[in-house]
């Protein structure tokens, strides 16, 4: 299609480009950045200073973001993307649920900060009865949703959040106590693409998550079943790590992630 229609790739990635940086940028540096003539360049860019996409800055010659594109940013972000892109996902999830005949409940949450915020929740016929429900909060360290988000931030930002020195806070007897001991739990559940919480949140429940990823690579939010611990065997969990993955993974791909 970006042989076919070049200068629509051009703006495009004109755009991107100007969102990324820092600060303003010359026209000749992002000639140089798409592959464009700077005469292209030049004539793109009074194209989408007139629609007000971009703005020119003639005092130092340089060119930025404009109100417009600013105002298509906003407009996504009021649309509830991720919610409309995730309940349809999350319904396939609760179909599957029915199918195993099992006494679950099935969410979507993202991170907030160390926390863990559940935006989805949807119920199968045999629902487990859980003490999360849409806009509550919890510790992320403690639930499976949050740690599979958790082992794909990078450990600055990780350390930013949990420093060496912090003590791990748990609502039973289970789960790491120190962030070294939480950061080896990631790192394995990391290698295995999906995270388990067993009695963490809730004593005889257990919840199997798996976390999707925006195009920048970013945990963008997850998918997590939560069921009876009696109910759980090598043959189920091996199941339902396999539907939120498999779920994860739909879901990163309607965010752009390549």
């Amino acid at each position: 299609m970006s042989a076919k229609i070049p200068a629509a790739s051009r703006t495009l990635a004109l755009l991107r480009n100007l969102a990324k940086a820092a600060a303003p940028v010359t026209a000749v540096s992002l000639a140089r950045q798409i592959g464009a003539p700077r005469s292209t360049t030049y004539q793109l860019l009074q194209v989408l200073e007139a629609e007000g996409f971009v703005i020119h800055y003639p005092e130092t010659a340089r060119w930025g973001i404009g109100v417009a594109a600013f105002e298509l940013g906003t407009a996504y972000l009021r649309h509830d993307p991720l919610e409309r892109l995730a309940r349809p996902i999350l319904h396939r999830i609760v179909q599957q649920l029915d199918e195993l005949n099992l006494n679950s409940t099935a969410q979507m949450g993202i991170l907030d900060g160390a926390e863990l915020l559940y935006l989805l929740k949807e119920n199968p016929r045999k629902a487990a009865v859980v003490v999360t429900d849409v806009g509550v909060r919890l510790p992320a360290h403690l639930t499976a949703s949050g740690r599979s988000m958790l082992a794909l931030l990078p450990k600055s930002q990780f350390k930013a959040l949990y420093p060496p020195t912090k003590m791990i806070s748990r609502r039973t007897e289970q789960g790491p106590e120190t962030s070294k001991q939480l950061q080896q739990l990631l790192d394995k559940e990391l290698a295995q693409g999906f995270s388990v919480e067993s009695g963490h949140v809730s004593e005889g429940l257990n919840t199997i998550a798996a976390a999707a990823t925006n195009h920048l690579g970013h945990p963008t939010a997850a998918f997590a079943v939560t069921f009876r611990t009696e109910d759980a065997n090598d043959g189920v969990s091996a199941e339902l790590a396999k539907l939120v993955i498999s779920s994860s993974q739909e879901l990163s791909k309607r965010l752009g992630a390549r």
